[in-house]
């Protein structure tokens, strides 16, 4: 079957392209995004070398991006054009694949209508599945419909793997009674069948728009259809339900875990109930289920620590605090970044300067690298206590290293001259990354009162 092309007539999907690419660029290469603990997704700053703007971003990560760029861009521009319709597929695929995966859903959708005009062209669910993913990521339910309306007019018949990433695409953008209705349609066709994964989503969408009351009807329906909830369905619940503090359902819910015989506890669930209880400032119950998970033959991981840290300071128990990290360095765990961060942060939010600075020279001591989080940190608690002139100090060592900058910072710094009083100094922040402000995008740049505490919100 002939594709049908994609245009702003009847899919809205055109786009306007206005920075010109290199011509040679047309692949890119991948990076992987670290799901760590408060680790920052923002967009990478770069200015004029005439600007005296704050800016450092590693070459190697910078080419990176650049190379990223200019592929999808160099392709895109072509999907505006009649005449490229044999074009080399190593190119055009690995453009769509970089826009999927930065989630740049104009851009993909862009290169999947020039995808779709090549004469080598075959329609593929999986390509299909992957964009529906990417626009639930993106919320854009209805580009997601649009999508869904073009994979039938290229003669495919959906699985359950597309069915369940239009599930996503209308639950994580709040629209459950579509989700509930692609379910139910599921349900009617013999070969499509809702499965674990499928009814995993919907919970999950649930959760994230804290609708917990449908999540007993929607375990009922799966009991029901002969359906059991895997490891996945029951940490999603349970970690859903310690976010929300709702901790009798979580352990009503990890019971049920264990008499199901089919899913037992693992790591995920260890961290997410004693983090649940942790930042509740719960610490008996906390160490109570620390102590239980052990017991049940689970060993605690990076994550595990960091969540125990954490937790131990924000109730200004300190001493346990050193006691982790004692225990970490005879263990031979060795300290993270997060780590570190989250001992910084602590110490600098308690007004304890001297205990944050020996930490800091420690972190540098064994040759780990600060990043956004730890200077960020610095200068909210300089800032806290008074101590301007260290907020200088970081500034300039931050211009000395490759430390990657984010809004947050920005905001930090502005907030802690705007305390301050110096305005000549908050200006020249603001003034040096107004142009960076506009092309994050990601970002919001915010001048701060004075009154305002200076934080991350990560």
């Amino acid at each position: 079957m002939k594709p049908q092309p994609l245009s702003s007539t009847n899919m809205s999907w055109s786009l306007s392209i206005s920075t010109p690419p290199p011509k040679n660029l047309l692949t890119g290469s991948n990076g992987n995004q670290d799901p760590q603990f408060l680790t920052i997704k923002s967009s990478k700053w770069s200015i004029d070398p005439t600007s005296t703007g704050l800016q450092r971003q590693p070459k190697q990560e910078l080419s990176r991006i650049l190379r990223t760029e200019a592929a999808i861009k160099a392709i895109e521009q072509k999907a505006n054009s009649k005449k490229y319709n044999n074009l080399w597929p190593k190119a055009v695929l690995e453009a769509l694949d970089d826009a999927m995966k930065e989630n740049q859903w104009e851009s993909a959708l862009k290169i999947f209508e020039l995808l779709r005009k090549q004469h080598w062209y075959e329609p593929r669910t999986k390509t299909y599945t992957k964009l529906l993913m990417m626009l639930g990521k993106c919320r854009q339910p209805e580009e997601g419909s649009l999508l869904f309306e073009v994979l039938l007019s290229d003669g495919l018949k959906p699985t359950v793997d597309v069915y369940t990433a239009l599930v996503g695409a209308y639950g994580k953008s709040g629209q459950l009674d579509k989700a509930f209705s692609v379910v139910d349609e599921m349900k009617a066709i013999s070969e499509c069948k809702p499965d674990v994964y499928t009814y995993s989503v919907l919970i999950s969408c649930c959760i994230k728009l804290h609708r917990f009351e449908l999540i007993r009807g929607v375990l009922a329906e799966m009991s029901y259809l002969g359906i059991e909830c895997s490891a996945v369905t029951y940490n999603t619940i349970i970690d859903g339900y310690g976010k929300a503090k709702m901790f009798e359902e979580m352990e009503n819910t990890l019971t049920d875990m264990i008499e199901s015989g089919s899913s037992v506890p693992d790591l995920f669930t260890f961290n997410s109930i004693i983090g649940a209880y942790g930042r509740s400032g719960l610490i008996d119950k906390m160490e109570k289920w620390y102590t239980e998970f052990q017991l049940m033959g689970l060993r605690q991981d990076i994550k595990t620590f960091n969540i125990l840290i954490k937790s131990y300071g924000k109730a200004g128990m300190y001493g346990k605090m050193r006691s982790v990290l004692e225990f970490m360095e005879k263990r031979f765990f060795a300290p993270s970044i997060v780590t570190h961060n989250i001992v910084i942060e602590t110490f600098g939010k308690a007004g304890d300067i001297k205990t944050m600075e020996e930490y800091f020279s420690k972190l540098k001591h064994l040759g780990i690298k600060p990043t956004t989080v730890t200077y960020c940190s610095l200068v909210s608690a300089y800032s806290k206590a008074g101590h301007i002139k260290k907020v200088d100090s970081i500034l300039r060592q931050v211009e000395n290293s490759d430390v990657i900058l984010d809004t947050p910072f920005f905001n930090c710094v502005i907030c802690a001259y705007g305390r301050a009083g110096d305005v000549e100094k908050d200006v020249k922040v603001v003034s040096g990354n107004g142009r960076e402000k506009m092309q994050a995008g990601q970002h919001h740049l915010c001048y701060h009162d004075s009154s305002l505490q200076c934080t991350r919100n990560d």
